[in-house]
């Protein structure tokens, strides 16, 4: 178990808050930084991107960091301006 794995595991049975909200949180990340590893994949800088997607950059970087806030169609686009496609599955 990494160190990081560790901290988790204690800090989940100390602080319920914690425990209760990491799932989601740490799927919001983990979606954005799949998001940001396909751009980089497709060799396009968030300047490309942005001016692709026709707004702005920080708007891309807000894409990647906090996900929590973009909706699906957004989320549709910015996949399409990688040359990819979205699949969604639940298990």
């Amino acid at each position: 178990m990494s160190d990081i794995e560790k901290y988790i595991k204690q800090r989940k049975q100390k602080d319920s808050d914690f425990s209760e909200n990491f799932e989601a949180g740490y799927l919001s990340f983990k979606l954005g930084f799949i998001l940001a590893q396909a751009r980089e994949e497709s060799g396009i800088t968030i300047e490309e991107l942005a001016e692709h997607l026709n707004c702005d950059q920080a708007i891309v970087s807000q894409i990647e960091n906090n996900i929590q806030s973009v909706n699906i169609g957004t989320l549709e686009k910015y996949i399409k301006a990688l040359g990819k496609e979205l699949i969604l599955e639940i298990r």
